[in-house]
């Protein structure tokens, strides 16, 4: 009886270890999820009634108005949050954060940045920006794909959570297919054009975005890019690897316009140039910036993007937070709904920038916000064009190649 008694209570007390542990277990996992969903509550509630401070470049008219009559207004209604966008060159954010910096400006003035490639190299390498911040977004974590390289590295250089992506970009170029119907596959299709358009070819000068751009998709062509991932930031060492390239762009100079002994200042100019009949060839690293262009009668309905048959340099942008950011609540919440589907679909439509979330992560109601985008007149598929990308050099390897190009290209 004894025994038998003995077992009952063993029995019993296996079933209460059992039952509690599940307990344990279910209050754990609970506890967990609530946990990072009021993390970020928390942090939802710490920004409403604050401003957020965005600052970036202003030259983009159609994305201020996008800013500040889309997302401006949503993060009003849903949160309370002002966005106060701040229209700064980079390299005077940069200056801005550096002096705050060395003033040892524990709240500075500045929020969110608009920021990529070499500029985000120095600013992270100098300590000017917050994070990881990055895994605390519920969108990134619902819409980005945190393995894919381009969030992972921005021009090769780890980003390591303190940027979130906000826009893919591509190098496209533009011709007229009514003046100039040729569209060269590779840059031994290029020269030939060149000499057949004899002055009406040309690039903006370098550290121009868009001209460094364009070089850099001349090098990829020649020489490939898969020997600059590891490359060290060694000018003779780029320079060597970089060698024909450079020789192939002395033998365009003669046939560009001015005969390479200058070139435009900006891509601006470049594109002012094309519009006007000037050249016969433009360039943008904005695949469906032309949509616009032929849009509001700039360029002709006649003009056309295309691609090298190895493809054009890809990127994204981003958005940083500033390490004495005085509202970073506030910032994570901005870049949050940023991410969302309906925001990178609204970007999509009304800016034509590449979207940055996982088409595999949307549902299909959100698949049918992107799909509904129409690209407009003389653009590449979407498909199509990341078929063709191919990534961008190492952000330290940038000026370099920009100072050789002015060495030994320029007037050459």
């Amino acid at each position: 009886m004894k025994k038998k008694i003995i077992r009952i209570l063993i029995v019993m007390m296996t079933a209460a270890l059992l039952l509690t542990g599940c307990g344990q277990t279910t209050a754990t996992n609970t506890s967990t999820a609530a946990s990072g969903n009021s993390d970020f509550d928390a942090i939802i509630k710490e920004a409403k009634g604050t401003t957020v401070n965005f600052y970036g470049w202003g030259g983009d008219e159609l994305r201020n108005k996008w800013l500040d009559t889309v997302v401006a207004p949503d993060l009003k209604k849903k949160y309370d949050i002002t966005l106060n966008r701040v229209p700064m060159d980079i390299d005077q954010i940069l200056s801005k954060l550096s002096g705050e910096k060395q003033a040892g400006t524990a709240k500075g003035s500045i929020d969110m940045i608009w920021i990529n490639g070499e500029n985000f190299y120095s600013a992270k390498e100098n300590g000017f920006l917050y994070g990881p911040f990055t895994q605390k977004l519920p969108n990134f974590q619902k819409y980005i794909d945190a393995n894919a390289k381009e969030n992972n590295y921005d021009f090769g250089y780890p980003i390591e959570g303190y940027e979130a992506p906000y826009g893919k970009a591509q190098m496209v170029m533009i011709n007229d297919s009514a003046v100039a119907p040729e569209t060269p596959k590779n840059t031994a299709e290029l020269l030939e054009f060149a000499k057949k358009y004899k002055g009406k070819v040309t690039y903006p000068a370098l550290p121009d975005f868009t001209g460094s751009a364009f070089v850099r998709n001349i090098i990829c062509d020649i020489v490939g890019y898969e020997q600059f991932a590891a490359m060290p930031a060694d000018k003779e060492t780029v320079k060597q690897a970089i060698m024909p390239a450079i020789t192939y762009l002395k033998e365009l100079n003669p046939y560009l316009w001015k005969e390479g002994k200058t070139f435009p200042a900006t891509s601006g100019q470049v594109d002012n140039m094309f519009a006007d009949g000037e050249l016969v060839l433009d360039m943008s690293y904005e695949p469906y910036s032309i949509t616009t262009q032929i849009a509001n009668g700039k360029y002709p309905a006649t003009a056309k993007t295309f691609l090298f048959d190895k493809g054009t340099i890809g990127n994204t942008n981003y958005i940083a937070i500033a390490q004495n950011s005085p509202n970073k609540s506030g910032a994570m919440v901005a870049v949050n709904e940023i991410l969302s589907a309906e925001m990178q679909a609204s970007q999509f439509s009304e800016l034509k920038a590449l979207p940055v979330v996982d088409n595999t992560k949307l549902s299909d109601s959100e698949k049918k916000l992107f799909d509904s985008v129409d690209t407009g007149k003389g653009t590449i598929a979407q498909k199509d064009l990341l078929a063709k990308r191919i990534p961008e050099m190492p952000a330290k390897l940038v000026p370099i190649i920009e100072q050789i190009w002015q060495e030994e290209v320029v007037g050459k």
